[in-house]
C-alpha cells in the first residue's frame, strides 16, 4: 500500500510532456532516419524515391485545390467542331488550369515529382544546389506539365518547350530572389561545415541547437554524445550526427592532426 503511495507521488512530480511535442519530436526523428537511409541509397533508388514522395505530395494538394475551386471545365462551353486549332488550343488550356480535384492532383504531381526527381539527380551528380540545377528542373517539370495537361495543342513539341523555359525563367527568378534575401550573416562562416553536414542529414532544424551551445566547425571532431545531449538533440538524430563525424575524412584528418 505504501509504494503503491509512492508511486503515486513520483508520477505527481514528474513532469508531463507537452503530446504534441512528443509527436514533434517523433516526426523529426523519423525524418531524420528516413533521410539518413535514403542518403545511403543508390543514385536510381534515391531518384525514385523523391520523385514518388514529392508526386504524392503533390498531388494531395493539387486535390485539395481542385476542391476548393470544384470543377470549372464542365461549365465552360464545348467548341464546335470547325474551330481552328489556335481556339482549340485555348480551350485545352482552360480546361487543364480549371479542372476538377483528379485534373488538378495529376497536374501537380507531375509537376512536383519531375522537379524533385530532376533536382535530386543533379544534386547527387554535380555535389551542389545552385540556379541552374533549379532552372533545369524546372524546365523538365513545365515540359511535363504541358504534355501532360494537355495544354499543347497542335504543336505539342513547342509549346512543351515553352512551357519549360517560361517554368525555368520564374524558378530562376525565384531562386536569385530567394539567395539575396537569404543571405548568411557574417558569423556563419563558423558554420559552414555543420550547416552542410546537418542539411546533408536531414537536421537542418537543429542548427539553432548547435549555435546555442557554440558548437562551432571547430569543434565538429571533438563531438560527443554528451555534448549534443547538452544542446537538447535527441537520441536518433545525435546518433546520425555522431556517425556523420566518425566517416567523414575532412573530419578525421582534423582530429588526427589536432586541429
Amino acid at each position: 500500500m505504501e509504494q503503491g503511495k509512492q508511486g503515486v507521488v513520483v508520477a505527481k512530480l514528474m513532469p508531463q510532456q507537452n503530446p504534441i511535442e512528443q509527436i514533434q519530436a517523433r516526426y523529426k526523428e523519423l525524418e531524420a532516419g528516413f533521410r539518413g537511409w535514403l542518403a545511403k541509397q543508390s543514385l536510381p533508388v534515391e531518384a525514385a524515391v523523391v520523385t514518388a514522395t514529392s508526386a504524392a505530395q503533390g498531388a494531395a494538394i493539387g486535390g485539395f485545390m481542385g476542391t476548393l475551386t470544384n470543377d470549372l471545365s464542365s461549365s465552360l462551353p464545348t467548341p464546335p467542331p470547325q474551330t481552328n486549332p489556335q481556339a482549340m488550343a485555348s480551350f485545352k488550356q482552360a480546361q487543364a488550369l480549371s479542372g476538377g480535384p483528379f485534373v488538378q492532383a495529376r497536374n501537380f504531381a507531375v509537376m512536383t515529382g519531375v522537379n524533385a526527381g530532376i533536382s535530386c539527380v543533379l544534386k547527387r551528380l554535380r555535389g551542389k544546389e545552385d540556379v541552374q540545377s533549379s532552372m533545369v528542373a524546372a524546365f523538365g517539370s513545365g515540359a511535363m506539365f504541358s504534355i501532360v495537361s494537355g495544354m499543347g495543342g497542335p504543336n505539342l513539341a513547342g509549346n512543351a518547350v515553352t512551357s519549360g523555359l517560361f517554368f525555368a525563367l520564374v524558378q530562376g527568378g525565384l531562386f536569385k530572389v530567394g539567395q539575396k534575401f537569404s543571405s548568411p550573416p557574417v558569423e556563419d562562416i563558423f558554420y559552414n561545415k555543420t550547416r552542410s553536414m546537418l542539411h546533408n542529414l536531414g537536421l537542418q532544424n537543429y542548427e539553432k541547437n548547435f549555435r546555442n551551445g557554440l558548437l562551432t566547425d571547430s569543434t565538429l571532431p571533438l563531438l560527443t554524445d554528451s555534448a549534443l545531449r547538452d544542446v537538447k538533440i535527441p537520441p536518433g538524430p545525435r546518433l546520425l550526427i555522431l556517425d556523420h563525424v566518425q566517416r567523414d575524412p575532412e573530419i578525421k584528418d582534423r582530429r588526427g592532426s589536432g586541429r
